[in-house]
Formats: structure tokens, sequence, C-alpha cells
């Protein structure tokens, strides 16, 4: 279920750079623009598992990124680098469909709930539930003072208590997707 995910040429393991202050990055697959949906709920969660089985995640040009895709849409992508990035996607009717992150903080873990992948793009379902947070001595989340740009949006960044970020490491687990094998 996990795979690396990386984007360029190979590089010999003793000289992959990886940024001292890695970034990560989680969030959901919704569905592809356009899809024709199923007529039913069974067959709609096997049309959606079918995509995202098929599809790819990586980071352009970056070294080295662990992560990908899970069978219910879920996609996580550890050691992405700090700063301006972009996401690329490969799926079924959305070929090289891209999310694109500016102004990331190290050791952000930047939450994107509810992708939908386009050519050449990609779009939030519900743009106000993007986070980018950081872990700091705080007792609650805080406004950081600073902002990130996702997806053309402009995020606060905020600071959280380290106990907040126990799941940055971690496939989030997608609203309102039902997989085939919960069907019976």
């Amino acid at each position: 279920m996990v795979l690396a995910a990386s984007c360029g040429h190979e590089t010999p393991a003793h000289t992959i750079a990886v940024s001292k202050d890695p970034v990560s990055v989680r969030g959901w697959i919704e569905d592809v623009a356009g899809s024709q949906k199923a007529a039913t709920p069974e067959m709609e969660s096997a049309r959606r598992g079918q995509i995202f089985q098929a599809t790819q995640i990586w980071v352009e040009n970056a070294d080295y990124v662990s992560g990908g895709v899970a069978e219910n849409g879920s996609f996580i992508l550890l050691d992405v680098p700090p700063g301006n990035v972009t996401i690329g996607f490969s799926a079924p009717g959305a070929d090289q469909a891209r999310l694109v992150l500016q102004n990331i903080p190290g050791r952000a873990d930047v939450f994107l709930p509810g992708v939908i992948l386009k050519p050449n793009g990609a779009t939030l379902v519900k743009p106000e539930d993007v986070k980018v947070r950081v872990a700091a001595d705080v007792k609650k989340p805080t406004p950081a003072g600073s902002s990130a740009t996702v997806a053309g949006m402009t995020v606060p960044v905020f600071d959280v208590p380290l106990s907040a970020m126990v799941d940055r490491h971690d496939y989030p687990k997608p609203t309102g997707f039902q997989p085939l094998a919960t069907f019976k």
C-alpha cells in the first residue's frame, strides 16, 4: 500500500538529499472531475476504488519522498521539502494533475481533505478545511502570524501543541467514501 514516490532521475542512495525540516502532506482524493458516477453505491465504490488503485503521486523536483495513495483514496507524502512544491497526480481521466503549495514552513503538516483531480490541475471540495500546522510550545492551536498558499488559496499557518501532531505520519480517513469490502 505504501509506495516510494520519487520524481526525476535515479540517484545513488548515499547522495539523496532530504530536508532537515521535512514537511508531511496528507489528505484524500475525492474523485476525478468529470467522472461518470455509478448507478448504485456498490458500483460507485468499485469505480472510485479502481481510480485510487491506478493513481500515482509524486513531488516535482524532489530527489526522495516517501508515501503513496491507499485503496480508499487517502494519501500521505513524507520528507517533502519545505517552501514551494508541486504535488503531481496521475489518475485515469486526470493525467498530470497538479496541486501547488507555496511558502510551506519546515516541519509543517499540510492537510488536504477532498482533492478533486483534473487534467493539469486540482481543486478542493472544502477549501476551508485545508490546514497548515507546525508543532510549537503552545497549549492550544494559535495563529503563527504567517500564511501559506495551497492551490491558489491563502491559508493561515497555525502553531499547535506537539501532542496534536501525532497523526502527521498516518493516512487520514476520508469522509464519505465506503470501500467496496464494507458492503455485505
